[in-house]
């Protein structure tokens, strides 16, 4: 009980940080929707080739998108805690009893609730644009990405108490970003790549995680791709979870 009002209490003060910033949630709402506007119909050419349904794009493309409004929503975990550092908000909750793993929930969920409401928008507004999401399935898809922004803000948020750099996080999370999204086939399916970058993407974790969704967006929820896709999405959301509570331990000692 006691943990569950830390994390409430925690999460709700994270939020009113991010709502006093209303430059971040407008461009968090409308930068998915650009991928709509200025990449989905250069796709529409592309109907019928290996991966894409003949006259159905958008089911292919949008939950990539999805896939990468959550992954980037957890990105930034790492520079909130690296600005709490300098300020000293994490050296005066030295001596406060609360739990650090609430102190890490109150990020990760604050960056949950922040992919979902971009990523309900987008869904909504693909819909009179030819878009056909299964009810059940997006259900799940939204719950499988939800871990993964999850594990993204928790790695981040360790990532930067390790740091304690807003340069070298920088660094990390740039150079690492743009391999892993491409990699994981997110804007195109990797049935259009050649068999050695079809085998390479198996150690991208992110590709469990866009495969299952492709899967779960058309309803099929009872497939071994979408089991594989939790599997994996879940088991690092614990090791991030375990590592930042670790990290966060350490820093507020």
């Amino acid at each position: 009980m006691k943990l569950a009002r830390e994390i409430r209490l925690l999460t709700m003060r994270k939020l009113l940080e991010t709502w006093r910033q209303p430059t971040w949630v407008f461009m968090g709402l409308t930068t998915p929707l650009l991928y709509l506007v200025l990449f989905a119909p250069v796709l529409r050419r592309l109907a019928g080739a290996p991966g894409f349904p003949r006259g159905h794009v958008l089911d292919v493309f949008l939950p990539g998108v999805l896939c990468l409004i959550a992954f980037g929503a957890g990105m930034g975990a790492g520079w909130g805690v690296i600005v709490e550092l300098d300020s000293g908000v994490i050296e005066r909750l030295r001596v406060t009893p609360v739990s650090r793993f609430a102190l890490l929930m109150g990020s990760v969920l604050r960056d949950t609730a922040m992919f979902l409401l971009p990523a309900l928008v987008v869904i909504a507004v693909a819909i009179p644009f030819d878009y056909h999401p299964n009810p059940g399935g997006t259900a799940t898809l939204l719950a499988l990405l939800c871990l993964l922004t999850a594990a993204t803000s928790a790695w981040s948020a360790a990532l930067g108490l390790k740091l304690r750099e807003i340069s070298s996080l920088a660094a990390v999370v740039t150079g690492l970003q743009l391999p892993l999204t491409l990699l994981a086939g997110i804007l195109l399916p990797l049935t259009l790549a050649p068999g050695w970058l079809r085998g390479l993407a198996h150690t991208d974790p992110l590709y469990y995680t866009v495969e299952a969704a492709r899967l779960l967006s058309t309803g099929t929820i009872a497939n071994w791709t979408v089991g594989e896709g939790f599997l994996v999405t879940a088991g690092l959301t614990v090791l991030t979870l375990a590592w930042a509570t670790a990290k966060y331990r350490e820093a507020a000692s």
